[in-house]
């Protein structure tokens, strides 16, 4: 065994005219984490997939243990002991996470695959690393941080020795994060090497050995951890000063703009996903809820939309009751929501942004004249919000898949809030952002909140739900636990609380 368990030399990838990488290298050294920063669009993803085999480089070359190979395709790169967990999950929907895990791999009882085994050492797995997953659960059926644990659990299955990381903490409890990190260690200390990416710098700082930054796709710096600091790594990732302590103006909440009385609610499953849930979201105020995912997070978004059934209980805006309405009354009624899966739910990929922009209000002035597009304002509307919002992009004609993440998250963003809500619903709103798009976003909530919208976020990021919110909700397992002023919620205590546990005489 060499030193290095992956030696990426000079790689560069065009598409079209744009250049994703630039003669980047990087080393991976084995028994190592090493990070991966930049902001969305710098070519890290891009980067990992041409090592994971789902591109390959217009130039370059790459050594694993030290010996030169071309990957074509991911059934290579598993066969050199390389795995990913993508941002953006590489899993069958209507398949159950068992059926998911050993998809491609070779069965003991050929040519019938042996299920029970598998599912036997997927629940062992499971049970070891505290992941709980349903192996018979279908992945429809599962939250996005649910799904993220299945991709980790793939790869624990399949014993990488290489395991390259996208985002893997987004969805996770601070003692979750510390389990995860844990595991990490485990497998460096066997040897094993890692690459993770992530836009959250104190736990790069905290887990990592070496950190390589990119910018605009090329590689601007490379460090041992111990040798840098947060801001340090900022100034290198966005080339300024990235505020971190957010201003927040105070004011005084008005009436409730947003009220949730006993709702109760089916999941996907048919089980209960809500239990007689009861909250007010008022003028001026960010109600924060936080929570692991998969507590019925999903649930409470799509039932104050519209989007699910309300098995008991009563939903109202303002003061008129929109109980088990369509999604269309919430939206003519001055409701915005930000769903956590934007790729999923809050944009149409194949479509351009021209016509995402205008896809909840095409019937309305001035986009609609007479039953049909009013072409000049509906391409006006677009030009004025990509720069009002900085998205980059070619055109406006531009088909929403062709955009990185964030820039994608600010698509949803732009819609939503030009549409001059009262009400805003954000789940998961910089979920997978880089640390620069994640300070918009947040800016943006904050701004909402100024100008007197009713903001509710659903975050499963503890640092998000702290820096933004003036009232903090805690839900375990459908139920909100207990609601917390801001100035009164310790990291400890919500903590405790998304885990289930209550605190004496908690409400």
């Amino acid at each position: 065994m060499t030193e290095y368990a992956v030696r990426m030399r000079k790689i560069t990838k065009r598409f079209g005219a744009l250049i994703a990488n630039d003669h980047i290298s990087l080393d991976l050294r084995w028994g190592s984490i090493h990070g991966l920063l930049g902001e969305n669009g710098a070519g890290k993803t891009t980067l990992m997939n041409i090592l994971y085999g789902l591109y390959h480089p217009d130039q370059g070359e790459i050594e694993v243990d030290g010996h030169p190979v071309r990957i074509d395709s991911p059934l290579q790169a598993m066969e050199l002991d390389i795995g990913m967990v993508h941002q953006h999950f590489m899993l069958v929907r209507p398949f159950t996470v068992t059926e998911n895990i050993v998809l491609g791999l070779p069965s003991a009882r050929r040519p019938f695959l042996d299920l029970k085994a598998a599912t036997r050492r997927i629940e062992e797995l499971s049970a070891k690393y505290q992941l709980k997953i349903d192996p018979s659960a279908r992945i429809w059926q599962l939250s996005v941080g649910e799904a993220q644990r299945v991709e980790i659990l793939k790869n624990i299955y399949l014993d990488t020795r290489i395991l390259i990381l996208d985002e893997p903490t987004t969805v996770l409890t601070p003692q979750e994060i510390r389990e995860l990190f844990e595991i990490m260690r485990l497998m460096k200390a066997d040897g094993k090497s890692i690459i993770l990416i992530t836009h959250k710098l104190e736990e790069i700082l905290a887990v990592t050995d070496e950190i390589s930054v990119l910018r605009a796709g090329k590689l601007v710096g490379n460090t041992p951890t111990d040798r840098t600091t947060r801001n340090e790594l900022t100034r290198m990732m966005v080339g300024r000063n990235v505020l971190f302590d957010f201003s927040r103006k105070r004011t005084r909440p008005g009436r409730a703009v947003l009220k949730a009385r006993r709702v109760s609610a089916l999941g996907d499953k048919g089980l209960p996903a809500l239990r007689e849930v009861s909250f007010e979201v008022r003028k001026g105020e960010i109600l924060g809820v936080a929570g692991v995912a998969g507590n019925g997070q999903k649930e409470l978004c799509q039932v104050l939309s519209g989007l699910r059934p309300v098995t008991s209980g009563r939903v109202f805006l303002g003061e008129r009751d929109f109980t088990n309405r369509p999604p269309k009354e919430f939206i003519d009624n001055q409701m915005a929501y930000i769903p956590e899966d934007r790729q999923e739910t809050g944009l149409v990929m194949e479509a351009g942004l021209t016509k995402n922009f205008i896809i909840k209000n095409f019937d309305r002035r001035p986009f609609s004249r007479r039953g049909f597009l009013n072409g000049p304002a509906v391409k006006k509307n677009a030009g004025q919000l990509i720069e009002e919002f900085n998205i980059k992009t070619v055109s406006g004609q531009a088909r929403a898949k062709e955009l990185s993440g964030g820039n994608q998250q600010k698509v949803v963003l732009a819609r939503e809030i030009s549409s001059k809500p009262k009400i805003l619903i954000a789940n998961q709103p910089t979920h997978g952002l880089d640390v620069g798009a994640t300070e918009y976003v947040r800016q943006c909530l904050l701004d909402q909140r100024g100008e007197g919208v009713g903001v509710l976020l659903i975050s499963a990021d503890l640092d998000e739900i702290f820096q933004l919110s003036d009232r903090i909700a805690v839900i375990f397992k459908g139920e909100i636990m207990d609601i917390i002023d801001r100035p009164d919620a310790q990291l400890e205590l919500v903590g405790r609380l998304m885990a289930g546990s209550r605190e004496e005489g908690a409400a």
